[in-house]
């Protein structure tokens, strides 16, 4: 039986940064995601005496026996961190060939990691017949992932990835509270209609990024501190906005947060987004941001329906790749072939 599953793939509006530990376990995080029709995927074949996991998109495969002890050396970490979490607490019934797929590379902004993280466990609980609510699976693919392959980071892709959909999460110490947000389908119509994707490349690193917001908070300085304030506050600006159907609203909360959150730590922005912003907001962009900790990968837009083909034909004029993405309401999905 071969046991395949998915997790979509995600963007976030505000609060991103602010469910990054110490801060949220101090202070408390908020963030608005939303995901998107763009998916991670796991498969799950029966295998002989080996365990196999193949990359499909980077042409990469490392095979061990059953009882062999994992080599964490680069080479698909996060997948060996996951099985060897299920090796140990339930045990594997025999070899088995996993086969992973993401529709968008590491570095885009859009939570891949955490998707195919969620997406593995998925597929992984099927096989073994282990149950896991959404609140359980997201706590689970973050252990793994940040604690277990210590891949840095904060907290919320894994939450948005498992539940999916539009989702006000909260986070402290201990716990996380998944809020998912009911719009009027007027309201989601309009915001997909005013949304622009672009690709602009870049290096995009982003545990680089949260080490300097990270040790920003930590030593207390001043400024980054009040942009993570901010930035949290405005989430909650941002939730009330698209309760109320005012599009136009949080186009402009989108812009405030943007400029709040390059504030948090160097490189978050460069001198290539902010050329691409800076031309999108003079073509009529009410504001926008880079999808994840920044540097590179995908931003995002919101614009009037009257200025978006000004928009995008400003962001083609810089160079940049547009992309269309719609929302997704289903987060992981595991299911049976």
């Amino acid at each position: 039986m071969t046991i395949r599953s998915r997790s979509p793939l995600r963007i976030s509006f505000g609060g991103g940064g602010t469910d990054v530990s110490p801060y949220c376990d101090e202070r408390g995080g908020a963030v608005l995601s939303a995901t998107i029709d763009r998916y991670a995927y796991a498969t799950i074949e029966p295998g002989d005496d080996l365990l196999v996991v193949e990359s499909i998109d980077y042409d990469v495969s490392v095979a061990y026996a059953l009882d062999e002890e994992f080599v964490y050396d680069g080479q698909l970490d996060l997948a060996k961190a996951v099985i060897d979490h299920f090796r140990a607490d339930h045990g594997l019934d025999g070899g088995m060939r996993i086969r992973l797929h993401n529709d968008a590379p590491p570095g885009s902004g859009l939570g891949s990691s955490s998707a195919i993280c969620v997406a593995l466990i998925g597929a992984l609980a099927t096989h073994l017949k282990v149950s896991l609510d959404p609140y359980e699976l997201a706590e689970l693919a973050y252990r793994v992932e940040r604690v277990d392959a210590g891949i840095r980071g904060g907290k919320q892709d894994q939450y948005a990835t498992a539940f999916g959909g539009f989702n006000f999460i909260e986070f402290e110490r201990d716990q996380a509270v998944v809020s998912p947000l009911r719009l009027r389908e007027e309201t989601l119509y309009e915001l997909e209609y005013g949304l622009i994707f672009a690709y602009v490349g870049g290096q995009h690193f982003s545990s680089a990024i949260i080490d300097k917001q990270v040790g920003a908070y930590e030593r207390g300085e001043a400024d980054p501190v009040a942009a993570m304030d901010r930035i949290k506050a405005l989430a909650y600006d941002m939730k009330r906005a698209l309760l109320l159907g005012d599009v136009p609203a949080f186009g402009a909360l989108l812009d405030e947060g943007w400029q709040a959150k390059k504030r948090m730590a160097q490189g978050i922005t460069t001198p290539r987004i902010d050329d691409v912003y800076a031309a999108a907001r003079e073509a009529g962009a009410l504001g926008g941001k880079v999808s994840g900790a920044g540097g590179g990968g995908f931003m995002f837009f919101v614009a009037d329906p009257s200025r978006r083909f000004a928009v995008q034909d400003a962001l083609k004029r810089e160079g940049a790749e547009l992309v269309n993405f719609t929302f997704s309401g289903e987060g992981m999905r595991a299911w049976t072939v």
